[in-house]
């Protein structure tokens, strides 16, 4: 006999679309020497924020990963967090 669950199904959360930011400003540019702008899409221990957190569309995403890479490469940001 196969035993009854009394478990109630998890309620539907609500899914929040996020809109990419640089979408809707068409005069917002991304460059690597924009570092206010590029920290925050990046971590507090130096990682990248993934696509579904910042709400970014797919090419503004690669842009701003590039863009986090070369201010890595000529140190305007650090690579990894400076808190041990």
């Amino acid at each position: 006999m196969a035993k009854s669950s009394k478990r109630r199904p998890a309620p539907e959360k609500p899914v929040k679309t996020r809109k990419c930011v640089f979408c809707a400003k068409k005069d917002q540019a991304i460059d690597y020497k924009d570092t206010a702008l590029l920290r925050t899409y990046i971590s507090e221990r130096g990682k990248i924020r993934a696509r579904r957190v910042t709400g970014n569309c797919v090419q503004h995403q690669r842009d701003i990963a590039l863009a986090v890479k070369n201010a890595r490469e000529v140190a305007l940001l650090p690579f990894t967090s400076s808190v041990r």
